[in-house]
């Protein structure tokens, strides 16, 4: 198990846990192993979202980086699939993003991405951890001459704005758009001004909330995560759609106009359709995770799709979309990748996907939403202390009841996982009763608690 990374990046309370001083070392390690076999002074970009501590890091980490000998270009606030996507446009050497995404402010963390535009994998973030923790973190020091430099390069988010321009200003002109009005949730994160250009320049109608950042209101009671909000927006003013993207960007999700959640499985669905109509889905399949709703399974089922499912994380999903040539995937929580645009989560660019989708199906976005059939699902997390989140596989007690609950008639289907950012082992019941298999993943969360203490 790795020490410090878990399945997004590093994450942990800015300046107590994550203080500038480990953020420093880190920049020194990930750019020593990200640069590695480079032949010239590497070149990393650095993105951050809204929260407080993100100058805090950048500047941490941005000393880190051209005490190596990097060069550092600064993009200021902005989400995570613009530094994916910029990364591999520029042909620099790494990526990096301080965000902590859903979390709220007083948590931050580090994300690295590959030269190709990917979070990088599990064996590069141990190489990372390994220096970390090596004497060779001392020696990661330039000559002087050698010192790299830094510029303030918030001018490319121009270029982020123009790679959706590209894609949707045929595509969406040729629609009818003039009785469609979308609210948006920005999460008073790193979409905040971002997303207002990109509809503003697509003409799409709009009305906006949640979008005045002050360094600790990101993810409070909005975007992804907080739906009530958008909810209440849409319905109060009649609007066509809602979109909701979390903190740092990454991921979408919607809400119909009768005020009811469209998640990421059934954006998943619908995409697909799309897709699989206009012959655009690689090799019929879709790939999703083990937290995907047992509906989305028969859904690919019913239409004749392969799914293919994975770990729990977008960086999961990506790697079986590159390992068998799949372009569409993604997680119930929002993260849909489109393979041919971005090899990562991009809330921005979902939201646009489906819209364009609704419209050329001209139905509405609940009629769009029934193509799939969700089963309750509920999600109780037992908090437990960091080093013990794998300790329910050896408890006797817990896994009797484990399996008790998979046996029962009344569940359709059970997964118990250990967080990967926070200290949570998350239980997850489906079944046809959601009052049932609530109070079940409650009683067997509290079990998982008392136990593990």
């Amino acid at each position: 198990m790795r020490k410090y990374f878990g399945t997004d990046g590093i994450r942990r309370i800015a300046n107590t846990e994550l203080t500038p001083e480990f953020a420093l070392r880190v920049a020194k390690a990930g750019a020593c192993v990200l640069s590695k076999h480079a032949k010239h002074a590497p070149t990393i970009l650095i993105g951050r979202d809204t929260r407080l501590s993100g100058c805090l890091l950048e500047s941490a980490m941005t000393a880190g980086f051209l005490s190596y000998g990097a060069n550092v270009k600064l993009l200021g606030v902005i989400p995570t699939p613009a530094v994916a996507y910029l990364t591999r446009k520029l042909g620099a050497d790494a990526g990096v993003v301080i965000s902590a995404s859903h979390n709220t402010f007083e948590f931050n963390g580090i994300k690295y991405f590959s030269n190709k535009g990917t979070k990088i994998p599990d064996e590069l973030e141990e190489e990372i951890e390994g220096i970390l923790d090596s004497e060779k973190i001392n020696t990661l020091t330039a000559p002087h001459h050698e010192i790299g430099v830094s510029e303030i390069r918030t001018d490319l988010e121009e270029d982020y704005i123009n790679f959706f321009v590209d894609i949707f200003k045929d595509r969406l002109n040729a629609k009818n758009t003039q009785e469609f009005v979308v609210g948006l949730d920005t999460a008073n994160g790193a979409t905040s001004c971002i997303a207002e250009k990109v509809f503003t320049k697509l003409g799409i109608k709009y009305k906006i909330i949640n979008n005045n950042p002050n360094g600790i209101n990101i993810n409070e009671n909005c975007g992804s995560t907080h739906l009530e909000a958008l909810k209440k927006l849409v319905i109060e003013n009649n609007l066509s759609l809602g979109i909701a993207y979390d903190g740092d960007g990454d991921r979408c999700l919607a809400v119909d106009e009768k005020g009811n959640t469209i998640d990421g499985d059934t954006i998943l669905a619908i995409i697909s359709d799309k897709y699989k109509k206009e012959g655009k889905l690689k090799n019929n399949t879709l790939v999703a995770t083990v937290m995907s709703n047992l509906g989305l399974n028969k859904y690919c089922l019913e239409q004749g799709m392969n799914i293919k499912q994975t770990k729990v994380g977008d960086r999961y999903v990506l790697e079986e979309m590159l390992k068998n040539d799949y372009n569409l995937g993604g997680e119930q929580s929002g993260h849909i990748i489109f393979l041919d645009y971005n090899p990562t989560g991009d809330g921005i660019l979902t939201s646009l996907m489906l819209i364009e989708t609704i419209l050329n199906k001209n139905v509405t976005a609940s009629e769009a939403a029934s193509i799939i059939t969700i089963y309750p699902q509920v999600l109780v997390n037992a908090k437990v202390e960091s080093d013990k989140k794998l300790d329910y596989q050896k408890d006797k007690i817990i896994l009797d009841e484990i399996e008790k609950l998979e046996n029962s008639e009344d569940i359709g289907r059970i997964l118990i996982r250990p967080s990967g950012t926070e200290p949570l082992v998350r239980v997850m019941i489906e079944g046809k009763d959601e009052d049932y298999i609530k109070q079940k993943a409650t009683e067997l969360a509290k079990l998982i608690e008392e136990r593990l203490q």
